[in-house]
């Protein structure tokens, strides 16, 4: 079963204050790339070719401009506009012609990593109907989605929990088999009005069908002017892999 690869840049980076305010968020410099550059080479180290990047309608025009076909990085690249953030689990759901009844592994446009992404793909590989999500050790936990193990396997997600039942962070990379796109339909909306992701896996969860992969090395969201400091600081010091 093929694999296809999703890059969610649609966020107007608003945590990021003035450095957003005529500039997109994912072009932003962390080391010596824009940030975008991070995503599109992680997809494409882990095999994946096909990519859709889904963005905001501001900055549109300049995400084309720089990556256009995606022939430089090769892979080739597609674009679908979200006209407003809506979270994640409505901007993969723009993916669904693209995907095109294929997998569908998922990045963050503003996460920073060290890990290669060729181990979740060979471990889905070998489940190509499991869900997939990474796991990263962090130290504050009660700010993010929390997975909670038993010997080594996902027994509940809990969003932003006053009281984690792990240190283990759901950190928004997901590879999904393709019927995601069904199940994305069909979660009842959370309190945005739309399907949240967390509802999204836990669905997969219940129908035991939710499997993890822990990040190791490190990993930042670069959302905020600290973290994307942070960010450049990390690849500077540790430039990430891409490969297998």
């Amino acid at each position: 079963m093929a694999l296809r690869g999703v890059i969610l840049a649609g966020s107007k980076g608003a945590r990021l204050g003035e450095l957003t305010r005529v500039t997109n968020k994912y072009l932003l410099p962390v080391g010596p790339s824009p940030m975008v550059y991070y995503p599109i080479k992680k997809l494409v180290g882990a095999g994946v070719r096909d990519i859709l990047l889904v963005v905001g309608r501001e900055h549109a025009g300049d995400l084309l401009e720089l990556l256009g076909s995606g022939r430089e990085h090769q892979c080739n690249l597609m674009y679908r506009v979200q006209d407003q953030a809506s979270g994640i689990a409505h901007a993969l759901g723009l993916a669904q012609v693209f995907a095109h009844d294929e997998r569908v592994l998922v990045l963050p446009g503003d996460n920073v990593f060290y890990d290669p992404l060729g181990e979740l793909v060979a471990h889905a590989s070998l489940k190509p109907q499991q869900a997939w999500v990474m796991l990263k050790q962090v130290r504050d936990p009660q700010h993010f989605a929390v997975a909670e193990l038993k010997t080594s396997t996902i027994v509940g997600i809990e969003d932003k929990p006053k009281k984690p039942k792990s240190d283990l962070a759901v950190v928004g990379i997901y590879l999904y088999p393709p019927d995601v796109f069904r199940i994305i339909k069909k979660v009842k909306p959370g309190s945005r009005g739309e399907p949240e992701i967390s509802d999204v896996n836990r669905y997969y969860l219940e129908h035991n069908r939710l499997s993890s992969v822990m990040l190791r090395g490190y990993w930042t969201d670069a959302g905020t002017p600290e973290a994307l400091a942070a960010a450049n600081e990390l690849v500077t010091a540790q430039p990430p892999l891409f490969g297998h």
